[in-house]
């Protein structure tokens, strides 16, 4: 695994993807910010496979970007903070039970508990990635004038959508509890997360702002975080298993022959929260929501489902869907993982702006 505490840039590969040996150094280098087959014992041999090639996929995909991913200079990083006891890189110790913290050096000299705090779920079709996945966004966020702090989960197999959320809900307890040891503000925070991460932080938001949508997902203690708004990036949303005429398959068919079936047992109580207008429906105090998709991303009618139930249930959002020409692409998450793009640096700007004009 690459150097986990004193890694600057990704090193260049010579390019020749089509090589196995390419493929391997590729691969290689993306344990830095991704499981890749250490727990796929934990999964049958059919869905194993699938999981290997999703992720080995991912991390071919993704190594172009990382080439680019640098740290902004005015931003600190804490890597590495076990939100449980277990949290680690050892043979007993999980991965996944760890977070990060970015924070502006303006913040750190000032002092203070004024600058508000973002709290991120990296995406990954819930089985790929890692925080460190995240980070360039999240060092960028940071430079924007926030406390980040940056969330791991247990990827599939290792746990289901209910142990993602109940890692989740840990790592927020663990904020709430170590907040007041940050120059950040106590109440000004806002949550967000891309993909499926824009899903696990959309119902985490459900938890916690509705007793019953945490019994429904067996969280016994929430954070009590007073979340002022969210920023949500092209995520999935629609994880109901019902199946409207005009699709020919839903996101959660299509995870399941991914993940498979025990990704989504013991879910029947949180039935009425697993589709945007349910949601709306059952929680009454989702906060204001920044939402932003693009015509080339493949999920993007996952956005637009959302923002209409939004819209349809009277809440408080805004949208931005970037039209991509012709001559371009943008893709699926391209604020997050290719901050340097002129649209992703207005994302950062628009998601700035949204959040300091709800910040007390």
């Amino acid at each position: 695994m690459m150097n986990r505490y004193e890694r600057n840039r990704i090193p260049a590969v010579p390019f020749d993807p089509e090589t196995p040996e390419y493929q391997n150094a590729v691969i290689d280098l993306a344990t830095y910010w991704t499981q890749i087959d250490g727990d796929l014992h934990l999964a049958d041999a059919e869905h194993a496979e699938r999981i290997h090639r999703s992720r080995t996929d991912g991390a071919i995909f993704d190594y172009p970007r990382a080439l680019h991913w640098q740290d902004p200079e005015e931003v600190q990083a804490h890597t590495d903070i076990a939100y449980l006891p277990d949290g680690g890189y050892g043979e007993n110790q999980v991965r996944g039970h760890l977070l990060d913290v970015y924070l502006p050096n303006d913040a750190v000299v000032r002092g203070g508990k004024t600058t508000p705090v973002y709290i991120d779920i990296h995406g990954g079709g819930f089985c790929y990635g890692y925080k460190e996945l995240n980070r360039n966004f999240n060092t960028h966020l940071a430079a924007q004038g926030f406390g980040v702090f940056s969330l791991n989960y247990r990827p599939a197999p290792q746990t289901n959508l209910l142990g993602q959320l109940a890692d989740i809900e840990a790592a927020l307890c663990w904020i709430r509890d170590h907040l007041s040891e940050f120059p950040l503000s106590p109440t000004d925070i806002f949550i967000t997360g891309d993909s499926a991460g824009a899903c696990l932080a959309l119902l985490a938001l459900a938890i916690e702002n509705s007793e019953n949508a945490a019994r429904a997902f067996q969280i016994g203690e929430v954070s009590g975080l007073n979340f002022a708004g969210g920023a949500l990036v092209s995520g999935v949303y629609n994880l109901s298993p019902q199946v409207s005429d005009s699709d020919e398959s839903s996101a959660r068919e299509l995870l399941t022959q991914m993940l498979g079936d025990a990704f989504f047992t013991d879910l029947d109580d949180a039935l009425p929260y697993l589709n945007p207008d349910s949601l709306m429906r059952h929680v009454a105090d989702i906060p204001p929501l920044y939402l932003v998709t693009s015509s080339d991303d493949f999920i993007q009618a996952q956005t637009l489902q959302l923002a209409t139930a939004l819209a349809v249930h009277d809440r408080d959002f805004e949208l931005h869907d970037f039209t991509v020409p012709k001559t371009q692409t943008l893709g699926h998450v391209f604020s997050v993982g290719m901050t340097w793009l002129p649209e992703s640096q207005r994302v950062l700007q628009q998601i700035r702006d949204f959040s300091y004009n709800i910040a007390s």
